[in-house]
């Protein structure tokens, strides 16, 4: 894409944008539509973007995939773990409500619900973000066979 200037520029102006779009669904995925695997996606998109302009070579470099297995692990422990914390506080697997601590409201701390729904919306999106990423390094990796 090194002959292609202006789709180079426009890249550069528009990731930083989706990445803001990212965020943003990912953070008031609670309050109304979206969520974790909207944002995983639409991050991954970003990601993928960057790659298919500037190479596969720049995008690893941008973002190793040794990172990514790790950023895949550690969201489904995000997750994984929310669950697990409401079992050691007594409740079921993702019973949000033992999340609940009435001595934090002095602090603005978030309810038991949204801390829990915030927590698995985060390791759904940055498990996705990672796997949508691996799978195109996977695919954009591959050579044609002659």
């Amino acid at each position: 894409m090194t002959d292609f200037p202006i789709i180079r520029v426009v890249t550069k102006l528009l990731i930083p944008y989706i990445l803001l779009f990212a965020f943003y669904v990912q953070f008031h995925g609670d309050y109304g539509p979206g969520g974790g695997f909207q944002a995983g996606v639409i991050f991954a998109a970003a990601i993928i973007l960057y790659g298919l302009v500037f190479g596969l070579a720049a995008v690893k470099k941008v973002a190793p995939p040794i990172v990514i297995e790790k950023l895949m692990a550690a969201g489904v422990l995000v997750y994984a773990g929310t669950g697990i914390a409401t079992i050691a506080l007594g409740g079921k697997f993702l019973d949000y409500d033992v999340l609940e601590h009435h001595f934090l409201t002095e602090y603005h701390f978030p309810s038991g619900q949204h801390l829990g729904i915030f927590l698995v919306e985060c390791g759904v999106g940055i498990t996705v973000t990672a796997v949508m990423t691996m799978i195109f390094y996977t695919f954009a990796g591959r050579r044609q066979s002659p």
